[in-house]
This record gives C-alpha cells, structure tokens and sequence, in this order.
C-alpha cells in the first residue's frame, strides 16, 4: 500500500478538548504530515474562531472533523486504538516509545483504519477513555518539565507516523532554482589569482619585496572555498572595478 494511502486510514482523535486553539493547533499539525481525519469527544467550544485561526490554513481538516459524543463513536469502525499516556498505570495498556508503535500502527493500517487517541489538556484520558484502546505510547519528554502542549503531542505522534510510512525519506516540496554554479576550472582559479596580486599591488597592499606569507594565505582562504564560476565572475568584477578607481584600466 502506498504510504499516503496508508495515512489516510489514520483518524485522530482529541478527547473533550477544553480551548479550541488546540484544536486548531491539532488540525495544522496533522496536515502538515498528510493526516487529515480529525474526530472530536465532546469538545468545549467546536466550531469556534480561535480554532480556525490557530489552524492557519488547514480548514479542510476542521471542516471535515466529527464532532462525536463519547469515545466509543470516535472509534468506531477503528481495527487499533493507540492512546498517549504521559504516566504507566496500574489499569490500561503500558506505554511504550512511540517509535516502538509505529510498526504496529502501520501494519494495522495496511488492513484497516487506525486511531491516536489524545486526553483533554488538563486532565489527560481518564482510565475508561485509555482501557478502551489497544496500547498507549508516551512521548519521552524532559521528566523535569514533561507537560507537553496538545498540538505539540500531536504533531510528535503524526511526524513519526509520516517517517514510518515513507521508510525515513518522506516526499519534499518541489526544489528550488538552484543557488550554486559549476565549480571553476584550474585556470579559472589561476586567472583570479593573477588577477588579484595585481591589484594588491597596484594598491600597495601588497609587496613583492616582502612578501610574506600573504599569497598562500589567500591561496589557503579562498581554497577551503571550493570557488564556482559564478565567485569568480563576481571577485573578479569587484577587482575590475576597484582598477578602474584607482586609474588602472582592468
């Protein structure tokens, strides 16, 4: 199955989310990893402005979102239920890593739809809402400050979905007009080279009575650059005009 194809049977569902700007936070993160199927228990405030502003742009997924009225709905028609569990509890599924669920995910994925399930921001799932899915993942989060955000932990769990699905190489935007030139040639360099102790000492910055060690030096700088022509066309106009300034010619 296609990894698109595979995303597509991931629902994410945000249990009775108190602030709608999560929600909105929640729906950009999923589009930004290509899931777009959002179901919500019984959510304080939905539809709401402050939810379709924090979405910045992904409206679709609000727009699309079931709005259900308990946990049971959410899932319904789901073949796996993964819950995020900040703490292990004595009831419920142990939390493991959430790249240790990943394959499983997928897998259930590839025979049918699957669920993240997310608690309310304050209180996380209760222990009914989490004895009702499958497993539970946690977010290994700096345990001296482990509170995470709800878009936050939703864009953990669908960022690693998205890697998973694509075996670590996920699709990139269409790339763009490319910064670099061809690398100069040896006599591309050399000319540049001539061209700038010339100048130098034109200017008087450089002696060839008492050299130095300036010459290598230089050598030694603009080598570490690994020159393009496009460098060399622009160092060498800069030191074309800096001749005509100071009466030289080119």
């Amino acid at each position: 199955m296609k990894p698109a194809d595979l995303l597509d049977r991931v629902r994410v569902v945000l249990c009775r989310p108190s602030h709608p700007g999560n929600i909105g936070a929640a729906a950009r993160a999923m589009k930004n990893m290509g899931i777009a199927r959002l179901a919500l228990v019984t959510p304080l405030r939905f539809p709401d402005a402050e939810a379709d502003a924090r979405a910045a742009g992904a409206d679709d997924v609000l727009a699309a979102a079931r709005v259900c009225g308990n946990l049971d709905e959410a899932l319904a028609g789901s073949t796996l239920a993964v819950a995020l569990s900040a703490r292990p509890r004595d009831l419920g599924p142990q939390p493991r890593s959430v790249r240790e669920a990943v394959g499983e995910l997928l897998a259930a994925a590839a025979q049918g739809e699957v669920a993240l399930v997310f608690g309310n921001e304050t209180t996380g799932l209760s222990n009914d809402e989490l004895q009702r899915c499958h497993a539970a993942v946690t977010i290994p989060s700096n345990p001296e400050f482990s509170s995470l955000n709800l878009g936050a932990a939703v864009q953990v769990l669908c960022y690693e979905l998205r890697m998973g699905a694509y075996a670590g190489v996920p699709p990139a935007a269409d790339p763009a007009t490319p910064f670099a030139s061809p690398p100069a040639t040896h006599d591309e360099i050399e000319g540049f080279y001539a061209h700038l102790e010339a100048v130098m000492t034109e200017t008087g910055f450089y002696n060839h009575a008492q050299p130095g060690r300036l010459l290598p030096k230089l050598r030694r700088l603009f080598g570490r650059s690994r020159l393009e022509k496009d460098e060399i066309n622009i160092l060498r106009g800069i030191l074309a005009a800096t001749r005509q300034k100071t009466g030289h010619g080119r």
